[in-house]
């Protein structure tokens, strides 16, 4: 059935209520079998062979539910999370807002989310089953004494479970949680949680903020390479506020989808000026199109993701950026994706 007949069964019920019934049915939806890589759209970054390059953001399965079943819907990687080490129930609702006529999502969620070892029970179960590449991103308790040591817990914990591990220090709704990327501070992490993930080595990512100054930019970007991280995402929601025209635009939290697209790919555009090709980058932020896709791949990204434009675009979103992806890049006369990162920058 097309998304856009059943699109206003999901608006009538309260964002939350309706993220809530889509990991519904995915958990009844079958797994497929695991995605099979495509020579013009494969990539390998950080070691790991990621069969197309759009991949699904963190947020939208918070507890390791159906993550394993994303490549079903055209996905080359998923990102589960983000977790911490204690479970907690996260900010008071209403905390989930869709901005529609912006085709925006504002949420203040607050790390919701059961806890380390109850995801890991269930990521094991899964990943026994296969489910393709899976990353997991750490956070740590709203509450907690030392949110270094808890990143350290969560990525210890989750290294031998991850295709990737994701260190999220650029989420808006954890108060104080963004000091985490000034320099000192940021060396003090990052140096913790490359040291945690012990004799696995699996590849560990930093994901940031777009809301950063130029000095932020360049500190950041010498905290990677000093520090060995494997791949950069760019960029989380925004606490900025461009010109919305929807009832919930005051909302507080951060800002996702159509309205983020410029300013992250702003920040990409920042990042690949300072790094070259030195770092992988991850592109996040306003994706809807296999143009705009393309556009962030030519501006530097190895890798997309892709989470609020489902809301507005539907499930298969992700195999429709594929398909398109393949056709601009006959367009220009490319023969692998590989070929496009950067070409722009």
């Amino acid at each position: 059935m097309a998304y856009r007949w059943i699109r206003p069964l999901f608006f009538a019920l309260d964002a939350e209520r309706a993220h809530h019934l889509s990991i519904a049915l995915l958990r009844m939806m079958p797994t497929r079998p695991a995605l099979q890589s495509d020579p013009m759209l494969t990539q390998t970054v950080a070691g790991i062979a990621f069969p197309n390059p759009v991949g699904l953001a963190a947020g939208y399965d918070k507890e390791g539910l159906v993550a394993h079943k994303m490549h079903g819907l055209g996905f080359g990687f998923a990102e589960l999370g983000t977790l911490t080490p204690l479970p907690q129930p996260g900010n008071p609702l209403p905390r989930l807002f869709r901005l529609e006529e912006d085709r925006a999502v504002i949420n203040r969620m607050g790390f919701n989310n059961g806890g380390l070892a109850a995801a890991a029970e269930r990521i094991a179960k899964r990943r026994r089953n296969g489910g393709g590449v899976i990353g997991i991103n750490i956070g740590a308790n709203k509450d907690a004494a030392d949110r270094i040591a808890d990143y350290a817990t969560g990525i210890a914990c989750m290294a031998p479970l991850a295709d990737y591990l994701t260190v999220n220090i650029s989420s808006p709704n954890t108060p104080g949680l963004r000091a985490l990327q000034d320099r000192a501070a940021l060396d003090q992490l990052l140096g913790a949680v490359m040291a945690a993930r012990g004799a696995d080595r699996t590849p560990i990512f930093l994901k940031v903020a777009p809301d950063l100054e130029p000095a932020d930019v360049e500190d950041i970007a010498a905290a990677c390479l000093d520090h060995r991280i494997d791949a950069l995402i760019v960029s989380n929601t925004t606490i900025s506020r461009p010109p919305l025209r929807s009832a919930h635009a005051g909302e507080t939290g951060g800002l996702s989808g159509a309205p983020l697209h410029d300013l992250s790919l702003e920040r990409l555009r920042d990042f690949r000026r300072l790094l070259g090709a030195r770092l992988p980058l991850i592109g996040v932020g306003g994706i809807s199109s296999a143009e705009q896709a393309y556009a962030r791949i030519r501006a530097g990204a190895s890798l997309i993701q892709l989470y609020s434009a489902l809301v507005y675009e539907g499930p298969y979103l992700a195999k429709r950026i594929n398909a398109g992806l393949k056709a601009l890049l006959q367009r220009d006369g490319l023969r692998t994706i590989g070929q496009a990162v950067g070409i722009d920058a």
